[in-house]
């Protein structure tokens, strides 16, 4: 039986160079902050243990994530990555094997991790490292003559020689559980910093003849940690970049791949096709042959196949048939469902309202708390008074409804099948069906009407 995999995250800095009241790292890649990136990599590894050490503003960084699997560790002076790890060891079972993650290191690859881990044993340990063109801030990488490493030396106490070495440590590394218990109590401050290195377990495992096993990630990015607004914009356009491959590898056409930007999961049909500008969060689905024109803004919803969206629409936790037509300009928030071939046109808002197969809403329109059925027809400037201040009400509308422009339907109000409301009526009692409903103040045309002039 394979030991227990425990995942000790590091992310008790200040983050100072990031200017925030925000802990660093809660600052968000993708809709997501760094933390929960680094958390969800953890159990995707399949961890028995997820360790949060946390100590700047620890009550924040603890309250933004709510998961029940997740230990929390007070790091209550920042003394060092090694003084950080030894804080949440208590809670680690001697026989596990230990990844050392960072809250601020928010996207390395499960796949990476997974064959770091694959060294721990008794025997050995492994190091994620880096070569460089310019390895400037990061610690070196010392090798013996026969390329085994040695040691890592931090950039402040680094020699001549050992400045120009390439190789560069990343500080993700994987090591069983003993082994850090045995190692860190021993750590010594004497260095630049006057901090407690995790790095310094390297030249101890050395001496105790445990190999130092090395990995390497695929691309930089996967090992770039956050320090300041400019490199998480960097790393936010690189993440974005590999979402953007993934869906045109799946059969989306993105009309400008760098300006698509994807804050959550996205899944898409063959023969999709999204245009510039376009932002979709939370958990959004979009079936073969959907057009998203540029502007939008799509959060939480399901478009069926073959239907399009106009530009600078928003749609927020929708439900969309098949065929449909939306925008430009629409507005669609929770709870609204729309049926095949309906049509939603521009300045609509709808909200909490079932639209019913063909029907349409084609303009300058609100229809909340309402259902719709088949055929129906909404004119311009039409809208359901579904709130009396205190309560919110139903309007019912059955198949083949015509409502006449610049409607008010006040709820609770039900129109029959086939009937029709004239254009400017206010609607206050049920219509039945077949009925022609107007509710409007007669016309007085008043003859020769002197107009009013501006006094001199």
């Amino acid at each position: 039986m394979t030991d227990p995999l425990h995942v000790i995250i590091l992310a008790a800095g200040q983050g100072s160079r990031m200017k925030s009241n925000l802990p660093k790292v809660l600052h968000a890649v993708a809709g997501k902050p760094m933390l929960h990136h680094v958390m969800d990599t953890a159990r995707a590894l399949g961890a028995a243990g997820i360790h949060g050490v946390i100590g700047h503003e620890a009550e924040q960084v603890r309250s933004a994530t709510p998961n029940q699997d997740i230990q929390w560790v007070l790091q209550a002076e920042q003394l060092g990555t090694g003084h950080a790890v030894e804080q949440a060891l208590p809670n680690v079972p001697d026989n596990a094997r230990v990844l050392v993650l960072y809250g601020d290191v928010p996207l390395t690859r499960s796949e990476t991790l997974e064959h770091l881990v694959s060294f721990v044993s008794e025997d050995s340990l492994g190091l994620l490292t880096m070569t460089l063109d310019d390895p400037s801030g990061y610690g070196r990488i010392i090798r013996d003559h026969d390329g085994a490493v040695q040691s890592i030396v931090e950039q402040k106490d680094a020699g001549q020689a050992q400045l120009a070495v390439r190789e560069v440590n990343t500080g993700i590394l994987a090591v069983s559980a003993r082994h850090l218990k045995d190692w860190l109590p021993q750590l010594s401050n004497r260095n630049a910093q006057g901090e407690y290195y995790l790095t310094d377990i390297i030249a101890m495992a050395t001496d105790r003849k445990v190999r130092v096993e090395v990995a390497q990630p695929g691309n930089v990015y996967e090992v770039q940690g956050v320090n300041n607004r400019q490199q998480l914009a960097e790393l936010e356009r690189w993440f974005q970049g590999q979402i953007a491959e993934r869906l045109m590898a799946q059969g989306a056409t993105l009309l400008d791949p760098a300006r698509v930007d994807v804050r959550g999961e996205l899944v898409v049909g063959q023969d999709v096709i999204i245009d510039v500008n376009t932002i979709f969060e939370g958990e959004v689905h979009l079936a073969e042959g959907v057009s998203i024109g540029s502007g939008c803004v799509i959060r939480n919803t399901r478009i069926a196949e073959g239907t399009i969206i106009h530009p600078h629409s928003v749609l927020d936790g929708a439900d969309i048939g098949p065929g449909a037509e939306i925008g430009p300009f629409a507005r669609l928030r929770p709870g609204a469902t729309l049926a095949a071939r309906t049509k939603v046109g521009n300045f609509v808002e709808m909200k909490k309202a079932v639209i019913g197969e063909g029907s349409k809403v084609n303009h300058l329109s609100y229809i909340g708390d309402a259902i719709l059925g088949r055929g129906v027809n909404v004119g311009a400037g039409t809208i359901t008074c579904n709130y009396d201040g205190v309560n919110k009400f139903q309007t019912v509308l059955g198949d083949k409804v015509f409502v006449g422009s610049n409607t008010s339907l006040v709820a609770p109000v039900t129109v029959g099948e086939l009937a029709t409301i004239g254009a400017g009526s206010t609607i206050t009692r049920d219509v039945t069906a077949g009925e022609l409903a107007v509710a409007r103040g007669k016309q007085r045309n008043v003859p020769d009407w002197p107009r009013p002039e501006k006094k001199s």
